[in-house]
């Protein structure tokens, strides 16, 4: 049994109630199963428990909050259910590795310096390109102020009036030569805001001749509109003749998208490929051909 769409089902209860108490036992109730079985699921989906999940999921909202309002430092920490100022500091130096009184001083004094910085380019990102149909209609970066883990995401959003055929994509690509024979799982996190026609996660496998082995665009799964942060998986194999791994993020048409915590993991044949099978779509042989039907 696949559990992607219980556990993004789970996920956007908890984005909505991030403030609120959410105990496991609550949220496998939600789900439908079992406290043990849920807390299995979604350490199997995420990577890491629900406890966990929720724990740095509150300390990125308090780390916004730090910086982007006047709160106090008690009132965050009780507003995000910890117990203390003092065990709310732990776990927030924990993450962060400075106490929030710090960080608040320190990381506000830094976004204002890079605020009044003019980058020259602000189409560079370390690691990533900027392609698609009409690139100079979308742009692409890092924001300091929505982030689903630590201290920064990543970005494309269309800063020009966009058809709805535009698209582009932030993306990257490497070498296949480690996950050869393997079966590869591509995981994140998306949050979106006003897209109009579409976006996702795409990953596409290419042999040395540039022709395309495994894709997966999510297209029989878009995002569109207003969404916070939420999960989403690609998983393909990688054919022996494998040579490039290309992956990203698409957006068509306007809109804003971000991505967060990206993950590449191997993963074993009980896990469904998403690959697109355009042969599922093919006739067993040639029909109407006088036109007559």
């Amino acid at each position: 049994m696949v559990y992607s769409q219980v556990i993004r089902q789970s996920i956007e209860f908890i984005e909505k109630n991030i403030h609120e108490p959410l105990s496991l036992s609550f949220l496998a109730k939600e789900a439908g199963f079992s406290k043990y079985h849920y807390h299995r699921i979604f350490q199997k989906e995420i990577g890491v428990s629900a406890s966990e999940y929720i724990r740095y999921r509150r300390l990125a909202n308090a780390a916004k909050m730090l910086l982007y309002t006047d709160e106090r430092i008690i009132d965050i920490a009780f507003y995000f259910h910890f117990e203390s100022q003092e065990s709310f500091t732990r776990s927030f130096k924990k993450y962060y590795q400075i106490p929030p009184g710090q960080y608040r001083k320190i990381i506000s004094k830094l976004i204002l310096q890079r605020e009044e910085i003019i980058m020259k380019d602000t189409q560079l990102l370390k690691g990533w390109n900027l392609s698609g149909s009409n690139p100079f209609h979308y742009e692409m970066g890092i924001d300091r102020k929505n982030v689903h883990k630590g201290k920064a995401s990543g970005y494309l959003k269309s800063v020009q009036s966009s058809v709805p055929q535009d698209f582009s994509t932030m993306m990257q690509q490497f070498k296949a030569d480690k996950h050869l024979n393997k079966r590869l799982k591509l995981s994140g996190f998306i949050k979106t805001k006003e897209v109009e026609v579409n976006c996702g996660l795409w990953m596409r496998i290419d042999d040395s001749l540039g022709d395309v082995l495994q894709f997966d665009i999510m297209s029989n799964r878009p995002i569109t509109g207003d969404t916070e942060w939420n999960h989403y998986s690609i998983v393909l194999d990688i054919p022996k003749n494998s040579a490039v791994i290309a992956f990203g993020v698409l957006l068509t048409g306007n809109g804003h998208v971000w991505i967060d915590d990206l993950k590449f993991e191997e993963v074993d044949e009980h896990t469904p490929t998403t690959n697109i099978d355009f042969t599922e779509e093919l006739l067993d042989e040639p029909v109407n051909l006088s036109f007559e039907e």
